[in-house]
């Protein structure tokens, strides 16, 4: 994947490791690895959930005007990517990726 980056993309991607370095930590990756569900259940979502706010990263995909980040396909492709090296917590996406995301 890394040969077809460009620059900014890879800038992109070392500010999301970073970013997972610090909020993702070993607490948090030692909790996830208990979960036994597909999602994150409880206090490990919020808490999960409430990193991503911090940061204005908890809807992906949505457009800056609906509280999203505005990120290309690319960017989203490379924070899932970054998210699933790192073994993040998956947060419960009804809201955020089978509702939210609806438009007309």
């Amino acid at each position: 994947m890394d040969d077809d980056l460009t620059p900014e993309d890879l800038a992109f991607r070392d500010e999301v490791r970073a970013f997972l370095d610090e909020k993702f930590d070993a607490e948090l990756r030692a909790w996830t690895a208990r979960q036994a569900g597909v999602f994150a259940e409880g206090e490990l979502a919020q808490r999960w959930h409430r990193a991503l706010y911090e940061r204005g990263w908890i809807a992906p995909s949505w457009p800056a005007e609906y509280g999203g980040p505005a990120w290309t396909s690319r960017q989203r492709r490379i924070f899932q990517d970054e998210c699933a090296r790192a073994g993040t917590p998956n947060i419960p996406a009804m809201g955020l990726a089978l509702c939210g995301p609806v438009r007309s």
